[in-house]
């Protein structure tokens, strides 16, 4: 009966829920903004920064329920705010990305009392600092007053990759700890917040916490208990731990995930580390670790994923280790392990990831390691003491995507032509002897991802995304590549020939080349003018070959190029007017060459790192280089240059301490598609030596050029220089007393000019001073008193007579205080003012006098009469007086 009424009523039972979800749709649909609500919103609008209009539909004129990122529920209630920033850039300086076009300025608190909030996500913009509402200061030290009004249930709340954000105090979020379940604050620096731990460890729904780069230094060791009852995911990764695993950690049975790489904790894993039952991931990636691999590690019987790498662990790979029947991800890579690898990780069938490379690992390695597992996917292994011994007709029942081989023969390896899947392929310090270079080429040639160093092969034509070969010992000339190539790099082997067989052939399609560096070949002829077809490129590397000739005006039209290097080559005549049209250009590097003419004055304002050393410029040093605001390397040593120092150098404010941000120096280039980020490293002539440096210093070397007059005392403004070089010059006067206030001047140079008067006492308060050389100039007096002077040798004062102290033979008078000679000086130089004035001024006057009278007597007739009949009165009386 039952069954047969709701059979028959089905289709009006059908179009009645049809109805309610029409009305439920209507309902949200023509729900109108809580007015509440969007005043909150409007005011929290006040307070941002958003250069390009990100925030443009929040305005009056459109309900807020419309606005962009503002999601609301049937009643108009504001429930979700989703407004994350997306950036694709191709480059990252100073360890930033470009965020010109996300929201920016100061995050206000004044979000949270939208009281049916419960989503928020405002990530990867460019926030500094935390307001707690409208009319409070910008927040330096919360207070426990957090303003009127309850906080609302917020579960999500992600302000992660806001690099500039500051967080001194996390005690505003206490108003959230019954509801929340997700906090990322990934990037965020909480330096200052010594006790997140204690305050989140208030939150009982907490289920997922990243706390990646954050700077953290303290993990509470002190603290025995954690109280995160309901958490599973844990990151606290890239930070500054420094400690022994603390015991609360291994308390947090309910984790699934646990991130603790690329910190600085030590010591052994505990035992304690079996109270995570329930643990799936475990990454204690690029720690300092050390002891053995415990074998209780086999006792985790739920770890899906476990990353060891980059630690100091010892001995051997513990058997118990293939006992984990889930492990889906195993990497022990670069530690200091030995002994055999355990053919108990071939029971592994769940296994997709297994790196075991940059060991001390020896045996032999065989089909039989790798047999039982079918779903391999990444295979990481290579070691000098590896013996090979594969079975040459076994197909392995795996299908890679990604293979690194360290120290292998590749013939010893002939399952590896089976791997049809395979999209990247690392070989370093390997064999390819006895192999068919056809045949590897061909097999390679469409993977996406090709890194080979330090082998020995030849090369052919070239289609993959990402080329890396470097120090294999190729020859012949360039290879040709296909548009999908995007990084190129081929440093350190035997290529020759010109550059215009990899530039010079017909493209049809759009080059997508980013990276091109062919450092240290034998490749000789100009630099082509082919540059037209290669638009794409950022970062171009050509030093250290035999390219003549002049720099093509072809190469202005590269308007992506931001780091071009042209140095070691054989390069001559003037810098083309064209790369004014590369704007985005940030370092310039074309030392050691014989280019000429005056240095540029339309150099980029975004210009970092201008290296012209060793050519044959000449003329005056341009003031437009002042305007280069955000230069931190400037070398202009080794020219020709005359004239004075610019005074207006301190307007270059990157070089002023108080503007230095803590990465500056870095320039980044970054392949989104393979996930790759490359640091352009730099050779610097900085402490007495050149070294290649990752992270630049701020430098200005001025040094063997023809320039004169004083050193302007605005050079001591650069605060923040690290190595400073005037040496080799014409330069006069005495060295400012100014000059005490670079004290992170590790490096300074002022040999082989003519300056004079002492050595400022100010100079004994820069203590991170290592290199010193004031040698060969007309210094005089006592070397000032304190520790840093005296530790240099004889050899920083040598040239200069009249110096003495020590480290010098010469002793000063015993009745000479430390500074009377200056004193002497001084007086004698007010003296010898005083003389030349006096002297001047008796010169002037008898000259003015004598032309008055003169001219009198010359002009005046009843005068000179006068003049005449008292000289005869004056003889007669003189005659009359004497006889």
């Amino acid at each position: 009966m039952v069954r047969s009424f709701s059979s028959q009523n089905a289709p009006l039972s059908l179009l009645f829920s049809v109805l309610i979800i029409l009305n439920i749709i209507i309902c949200q649909t023509n729900a109108s903004c809580n007015i509440k609500d969007k005043q909150i919103l409007l005011s929290f609008k006040h307070g941002l920064t958003d250069s390009l209009g990100m925030l443009s539909t929040w305005s009056n004129k459109k309900d807020c329920c419309e606005w962009r990122g503002v999601h609301c529920n049937i009643n108009g209630r504001v429930t979700n705010i989703s407004l994350p920033c997306f950036t694709d850039d191709e480059i990252i300086t100073e360890n930033k990305k470009n965020k010109t076009h996300c929201l920016a300025g100061k995050f206000h608190l004044s979000i949270f009392e939208l009281e049916f909030l419960n989503y928020l996500d405002l990530s990867n913009n460019d926030f500094n600092t935390i307001q707690l509402s409208l009319d409070c200061q910008t927040m330096s030290s919360v207070n426990t007053s957090y303003g009127s009004g309850n906080f609302s249930n917020v579960f999500h709340l992600d302000l992660s990759q806001n690099e500039n954000l500051v967080i001194n105090d996390l005690r505003w979020l206490l108003r959230l700890s019954s509801s929340l379940q997700f906090l990322n604050l990934n990037s965020v620096n909480l330096h200052k917040e010594t006790h997140w731990l204690q305050l989140l460890n208030m939150f009982p729904s907490l289920s997922e916490l990243y706390l990646s780069s954050c700077s953290l230094e303290s993990v509470s060791m002190s603290l025995p208990y954690a109280n995160f009852t309901s958490l599973e995911y844990l990151d606290l990764s890239e930070n500054d731990l420094f400690y022994e695993l603390p015991i609360w950690l291994f308390n947090l049975s309910g984790l699934s995930y646990l991130n603790l790489g690329g910190n600085s904790f030590h010591g052994q894993i505990p035992k304690t580390l079996m109270n995570l039952r329930k643990l799936d991931v475990l990454n204690l990636e690029d720690n300092k670790l050390s002891g053995t691999i415990p074998d209780w590690f086999g006792q985790l019987g739920g770890l899906e994923e476990l990353d060891l790498s980059s630690n100091s662990f010892t001995s051997y790979i513990p058997i118990t280790l293939g006992n984990l029947s889930s492990l889906v991800y195993l990497d022990v890579s670069t530690n200091h392990l030995n002994g055999s690898l355990p053919e108990s990780l071939g029971n592994l069938t769940n296994l997709e990831k297994l790196g075991v490379y940059e060991n001390s690992l020896s045996g032999v390695l065989s089909h039989k390691n790798f047999a039982k597992l079918p779903n391999l996917q990444w295979l990481s292994l290579g070691s000098p003491s590896f013996i090979f011994d594969f079975d040459p007709h076994w197909i392995p029942p795996f299908k890679l995507q990604n293979l690194d081989l360290q120290y292998a023969n590749l013939k010893l390896v002939p399952w590896f032509y089976t791997q049809t899947s395979l999209t990247s392929l690392n070989i370093t310090s390997s064999s390819f002897r006895n192999t068919s270079p056809k045949m590897f080429w061909s097999f390679v040639f469409n993977f996406s991802f090709l890194y080979l160093f330090n082998n020995s092969m030849s090369n052919v034509l070239l289609n993959s995304d990402f080329v890396w070969l470097v120090h294999n010992g190729l020859s012949g000339s360039l290879p040709r590549l296909t548009t999908n190539v995007s990084i190129f790099n081929i440093n350190g082997n035997n290529m020759s020939g010109s550059l215009s067989h990899l530039l010079c052939h017909n493209i049809k399609e759009k080059s997508n080349l980013k990276y091109l560096s062919v450092i240290d070949n034998h490749l000789s002829g100009g630099l082509t003018e082919c540059w037209g077809n290669w638009k794409s490129l950022i970062h171009i590397s050509l030093g250290r070959n035999n390219l003549t000739g002049m720099i093509p005006h072809s190469m202005g039209s590269l308007s992506n190029l931001m780091s071009l290097h042209i140095y070691n080559t054989k390069l001559h005549g003037e810098i083309p007017v064209s790369l004014k049209n590369c704007q985005k250009l940030m370092i310039v590097n074309f030392r050691n060459n014989k280019l000429s003419g005056n240095i540029p004055n339309w150099i980029g304002k975004d210009m970092k790192v201008l290296q012209l050393r060793v050519n044959e410029f000449s003329g005056d040093i341009p003031l437009q280089i002042c305007q280069l605001s955000s230069l931190f390397l400037l070398d202009l040593s080794y020219n020709r240059l005359t004239g004075t120092i610019p005074r207006c150098l301190p307007s270059i404010t990157s070089m002023i301490f108080k503007n230095v941000s803590q990465d500056q120096g870095v320039l980044h280039i970054v392949d989104h598609d393979i996930g790759i980020i490359f640091v352009i490293s730099l050779s610097l002539l900085a402490k007495g030596n050149d070294l290649t440096y990752d992270k630049y210093m701020h430098v200005v070397d001025l040094s063997n050029n023809q320039l004169s007059g004083r050193i302007p005392i605005e050079v001591f403004r650069l605060t923040a220089l690290k190595s400073l070089n005037l040496s080799q010059n014409q330069l006069m006067g005495t060295i400012p007393k100014e000059i005490g206030n670079m004290k992170q001047l590790e490096s300074l140079d002022l040999s082989n000019n003519t300056l004079s008067g002492e050595i400022p006492q100010t100079m004994s308060a820069i203590t991170f001073l290592e290199v010193l050389n004031l040698s060969f100039n007309n210094l005089k007096g006592q070397i000032p008193l304190g520790t840093q002077l005296q530790s240099f040798t004889p050899l920083s004062y040598m040239g200069n007579p009249e110096l003495c102290g020590t480290p010098l033979i010469e002793k000063c008078k015993k009745n000479e205080a430390p500074g009377e000679d200056t004193n002497v000086m001084a007086k004698e130089e007010e003296g010898s003012e005083l003389m030349e004035c006096f002297y001047m001024g008796m010169g002037v006057g008898f000259t003015t006098g004598f032309w008055i009278v003169f001219g009198t007597l010359l002009f005046k007739r009843t005068w000179r009469h006068a003049y005449f009949n008292f000289l005869y009165d004056v003889k007669d009386w003189f005659m009359s007086r004497w006889t």
